[in-house]
């Protein structure tokens, strides 16, 4: 037996002792907090042999709204808190009137090739003002100080995805100790749970620490207050900042509140001691006064107090129960098995290594379920959409603040969810989308003289609309275009037409911005959107140059041009999902007739003099050829313009883009790749991207990188690329595994969704389906593609069809 594997045996053997050997009182627990068949399930459970050295490694939980951060040591243990609507700042708005009367001189110049003049006059008339937009921002650290615990031994930190609970194990002299964590969306708190296997042995100082801007305490306006609040209680209160200009308008209030079994508890210097307890547990709730982006009269203290009050009430068994429950009624839908080896029972870190080197096909199978894990975790509906770092954040001014980039990352979050049978986790999406047409409609109206309305490529939680960060990014205007094909995409695997018709005024929204906005190219044929970009990829061609931008104060480039190919993409989708949207509920027919023929007017898709699908109008070069970015492959993945199928003569023009630009990149990239060769039909170039994913753009804890900052759109792109490898409905019929890895020979995948309204469990045995049930949801025609054949039938609402 080698070292790695004996490392398993023995944290193996320590669960299975500490199960036997556990106090009733902790038995009593047993079933809520997980069992032995988890722990040796390679595809569910992620675990460690010490404990995270930094954040990014550190094992998440959440409930939607509140997050933590488990880093897991012994001696002292951190717990990294977060309440989602802790953002700086308060309602505002960016859009500046009148930046319309400036618009056709920018477009005169990209017309003429004189790119860096049009940023000129965009920067100074079109820009949202403020530039910048508002922070996601830290909330708080639960800080845990053990006595005597500076070494530990038969150490293991673990993630048991079937459950959401995150658990710590360790012994010291000879007292085997364990804390279990778990996020409870019923009860609206983060619970932690401290037992040992001999009576009076927990004994400890908590303290609830706030963490202050203090990059920028000489302006910051945020501040925070630690008090004691009886003998078993901290409080924690604070404001957020005021930051550039607008003021910090949210108050919060944290609360850890503790229940010991045994022994003492008393409050001292802002510390809750325990002594010689048998077990404690732990309870943090927190509020802000947030309403919604634009009323943010709640009351902080109030919501804390009846969260207390409700925990108050019930015993900390059945809200781990409930818990637990609420939790598997989403990840219980969806079921993915790939073969286990013998590397697959070894540390989650160890297995990112040696799949470099050694098959591990089932690790594939747990990045997938930490995918849909993240998303239960991050987007409840009720909840704010999951940003750039989920809802997890360390920092007060966190990369890319983060929040809502739309050029890529918030769509991709939400790539999984349809598919992963987790639609109604998309409502915080759909509903951002929604709220983004107020100042959406505004800014359409005043910088572009447009009906409808228009969004770019970022917001934060108060919903601003309007160009920010710079001309070199603000000028993507299909941002709102982008989403609204997720409105479709839901309707599409709901069949939902209440729904269909409640997001109808959206969807036509954006298309008549657009109606309004597009221009005649200068060959009189076509339409296309100016100003544009492709992002974030700087063209290299005449005019474009770096310089000294008076915006950012960079010496940077300009990606602003007109026809960027991912506009007309995007717009192609656009204007077919409308028009089918009018079909189905009789609205609109001359609207649509005109969106029609305004359709077929858009730029078409071109091949360049180095046979590669051209990424913007004109036949420019690239400043960065390895550009993250592929934003030209909008059509083949996410959207629906360009397949192996219908348009078979850009399959080598996208293939040359994929080879130019490589399979590095950052995490969400090389998610992006996956599911774009999966498209192609190629899974082991797929299976061969996710390995590189592992190796260099993911942290020990699966959460994605972007070059360092830590994620979760990687995460969440890796998720929805496993799906397309095995699964795809985009063409108008099931295609069962279309992109299959040579390593993935036999496999399981039961309850995945498909467009149309149709839940699939299929089996898989030497590379061909085995077994195959459809469950029809909508009652719609099912067509798919069997070994035999393309088959088609109707199918009833609520009826199962064996097929294999």
């Amino acid at each position: 037996m080698n070292n790695k594997n004996l490392a398993f045996l023995i944290a193996f053997l320590f669960t299975a002792c500490w199960s036997c050997n556990n106090t009733q009182s902790d038995l009593n627990h047993g079933q809520a907090l997980g069992n032995l068949d988890s722990a040796i399930d390679p595809s569910t459970f992620m675990w460690y042999d010490k404990p995270a050295e930094k954040w990014e490694d550190a094992l998440p939980v959440g409930n939607g709204r509140l997050g933590a951060m488990i880093f897991g040591r012994y001696g002292e243990e951190q717990i990294q808190l977060n309440e989602e609507t802790y953002w700086s700042g308060g309602p505002y708005s960016t859009t500046v009137k009148g930046g319309y009367k400036v618009l056709p001189e920018i477009q005169k110049y990209i017309f003429e090739g004189q790119p860096i003049k049009a940023h000129k006059l965009f920067g100074r008339h079109l820009m949202g003002y403020p530039v910048e937009q508002q922070k996601y921002q830290a909330l708080a650290n639960l800080h845990l100080f053990f006595p005597n615990q500076d070494t530990a031994f038969n150490y293991q930190r673990s993630l048991d995805l079937k459950t959401g609970i995150a658990t710590v194990q360790y012994s010291k002299d000879e007292i085997n100790y364990k804390r279990e964590i778990i996020a409870s969306y019923p009860d609206q708190t983060i619970l932690i749970r401290l037992t040992a296997d001999q009576p009076g042995s927990i004994s400890f100082d908590a303290e609830l620490r706030g963490v202050r801007n203090s990059a920028h305490s000489n302006y910051a306006t945020d501040y925070f207050r630690m008090d004691e609040v009886g003998e078993d209680q901290l409080k924690l209160t604070g404001k957020s900042a005021d930051y550039l200009g607008v003021e910090g308008q949210l108050s919060y209030e944290a609360r850890i509140k503790a229940i010991p079994e045994g022994g003492t508890i008393s409050t001292d210097n802002d510390k809750i001691k325990i002594q010689n307890a048998d077990a404690v547990t732990l309870y943090f709730v927190a509020a802000t006064n947030f309403v919604n982006y634009k009323d943010v009269s709640g009351n902080e203290s109030q919501r804390v107090e009846e969260a207390l009050s409700k925990l108050g009430s019930r015993n900390s068994e059945a809200i781990i129960k409930d818990a637990v429950a609420d939790y598997q009624t989403y990840f219980d839908r969806v079921w993915l098995s790939l073969p286990s080896t013998q590397t697959s029972f070894l540390p989650t870190d160890e297995r990112m290594e040696s799949i470099q080197y050694t098959p591990d096909p089932q690790l594939a199978s747990l990045a997938y379920n930490f995918g849909r894990y993240l998303l239960i975790s991050s987007s409840r509906p009720g909840t704010q959409p999951a940003n750039l770092q989920g809802i997890w954040n360390k920092d007060m001014n966190p990369s890319w603040d983060s929040k809502y980039t739309t050029n890529i990352n918030t769509e991709m979050n939400y790539w999984p969810v349809e598919t992963a049978n987790l639609s109604e986790l998309a409502e915080p999406l759909i509903t951002m989308i929604k709220e983004l047409t107020d100042q959406g409609s505004d800014v359409a109206r005043e910088h572009y003289g447009a009906k409808g309305w228009v969004f770019h490529q970022n917001t934060d939680i108060w919903r601003v609309a309007a160009p920010m960060d710079g001309p070199t990014w603000g000028t993507f205007t299909v941002g709102g275009a982008w989403l609204t094909t997720h409105l479709w995409e839901h309707f599409l695997f709901t069949q939902d037409e209440a729904f269909l018709e409640e997001i109808y005024p959206v969807l036509k929204g954006s298309v008549e911005f657009f109606m309004d906005f597009l221009v005649e190219h200068p060959n009189g044929q076509w339409l296309v959107t100016n100003p544009s970009n492709s992002p974030e990829n700087p063209p290299e061609g005449e005019g474009y140059e770096y310089f000294y931008d008076e915006v950012t104060g960079m010496y940077y480039f300009t990606t602003i041009t007109y026809g960027a190919t991912m506009d007309n993409q995007i717009l192609k989708d656009l204007f077919d999902y409308y028009v089918s949207a009018t079909e189905i509920l009789g609205k609109d027919e001359a609207f649509a007739q005109e969106v029609q023929t305004t359709r077929s007017r858009l730029a078409p898709s071109l091949v360049g003099k180095d046979g590669t699908l051209q990424e913007w109008t004109e036949d420019f070069g690239q400043l960065e050829d390895k550009h993250r970015h592929f934003s030209h492959l909008y059509g083949l993945y996410p959207g629906n313009v360009i397949s192996a199928k219908e348009t078979p003569e850009l399959v080598d023009p996208v293939k040359k883009v994929l080879e130019q630009r490589g399979d590095g990149g950052t995490g969400f990239s090389r998610g992006w790749k996956m599911a774009l060769w999966a498209r192609l039909y190629d899974g082991d170039r797929a299976n061969s991207i996710f390995k590189g994913y592992l190796k260099e753009q993911c942290y020990a804890s699966l959460f994605a990188k972007c070059f360092t900052p830590l994620q979760v759109d990687g995460t969440f792109g890796v998720t929805a690329g496993i799906t397309e490898m095995l699964l795809q409905s985009h063409e108008g019929y099931i295609d069962l595994l279309p992109a299959l890895p040579s390593e993935w020979a036999t496999g399981q995948l039961k309850g995945v969704k498909a467009r149309g309204g149709f839940e699939l469990d299929f089996e898989w045995e030497d590379g061909k389906l085995s077994k195959l049930t459809v469950l029809s949801t909508a009652g719609k025609t099912c067509r798919i593609q069997l070994p035999d054949g393309l088959k088609e039938f109707e199918t009833v609402a609520g009826e199962s069809y064996e097929l294999l």
